[in-house]
């Protein structure tokens, strides 16, 4: 019972130092939420992810990581919009200091926020599919030419690549594409 309540009490004390924070910070206008988002919601279901978030030794990250990090690591989840019950992010321990990392879907929550942005999509290009790609040297960026995915081979071990757009109210705004090396790269940069 005393370690449920002394749970109890690093939640009050971490979320509520945390919230007053940001509610000093919005009414200085130094920090404006996105609308439907709300603070206090994302704070208590990141305290519940961080019950459940254990560092490398399998210790829990509340007793072992400091309370500034802790703190830190919820203002940087809220400063930008995201909640990890959305998978929009990740509490990572590095030693006894607790970051927040933002997800796939976080960026893709934050992109899809800004002006002139319709819808984010992901495509995987396999071995089979005609994919086709050209540089527009007007806007200095990659385009895809061409793409015909074959939807009768979807094997993991035949894919190439992917490709992502960010799509605007008219048009393709951004297109970017990523071969496997670069995925796994990108993958092996993670904690």
């Amino acid at each position: 019972m005393a370690n449920k309540n002394q749970m109890m009490v690093q939640e009050k004390n971490v979320t509520d130092i945390v919230l007053n924070r940001i509610n000093k910070m919005q009414t200085e206008g130094s920090l404006q939420i996105p609308d439907n988002y709300s603070p206090e919601n994302a704070l208590k279901s990141a305290y519940l992810k961080l019950l459940e978030t254990k560092d490398k030794n399998n210790n829990p990250v509340l007793k072992t990581c400091s309370e500034e990090s802790i703190a830190n690591s919820l203002l940087e989840m809220v400063v930008q919009g995201l909640n990890p019950m959305k998978n929009q992010g990740y509490f990572i321990p590095y030693g006894n200091k607790l970051t927040f990392t933002r997800s796939y879907l976080g960026t893709i929550a934050i992109t899809k926020r800004l002006p002139g942005v319709k819808d984010v999509k992901g495509y995987a290009v396999y071995k089979d599919d005609e994919f086709e790609t050209e540089f527009d040297l007007i806007s200095g960026s990659l385009k895809v030419k061409k793409y015909v995915p074959n939807i009768k081979n979807r094997n993991p071990k035949d894919l190439i690549g992917a490709f992502a757009l960010i799509i605007g109210e008219e048009d393709i705004l951004h297109m970017e594409y990523m071969d496997m090396d670069q995925i796994r790269a990108a993958w092996n940069m993670g904690a």
